[in-house]
């Protein structure tokens, strides 16, 4: 696989967190990861270790998400958006392997991929404040 599918599926295994309660969580990654197509046995880990890291800081990414926001706080923001932007904060914050220009483009471009019309401009809205 690679980086930017390595991030899909970490978008889409992030994205799952928001419906199912934390206990289910643990079973809902192994589901996942039985679906994953091409994903050697470093790249599985590698996604396994990135949503978990990214799933621990979503309280501390959604304070900097609504103090950023003007108008939107985190509640209101479509599913989808805020996986990516959630995504990509903890990239731009806490991954000192990803550079802040890669997670802003990625973003977008999952963003263009998941989200409405709107979403790529209001993602890179977001992260522009946040940087």
């Amino acid at each position: 696989m690679n980086r930017r599918e390595i991030r899909e599926a970490i978008f889409k295994l992030l994205f799952r967190a928001d419906f199912y309660e934390a206990d289910d969580l643990e079973e809902q990654m192994r589901l996942f990861m039985e679906e994953v197509n091409g994903g050697t046995q470093e790249d599985l880990a590698y996604i396994q270790e990135k949503f978990k890291k990214a799933l621990e800081r979503i309280p501390e990414i959604d304070d900097m998400v609504n103090g950023a926001a003007k108008g939107w706080k985190t509640t209101r923001m479509g599913k989808a958006d805020l996986t990516i932007i959630r995504l990509a904060v903890y990239e731009i914050k806490f991954d000192e392997d990803i550079p802040q220009g890669v997670a802003i483009n990625e973003a977008v471009e999952l963003a263009k991929k998941y989200g409405t019309d709107d979403s790529p401009s209001f993602v890179n809205g977001i992260l522009a404040k946040l940087v």
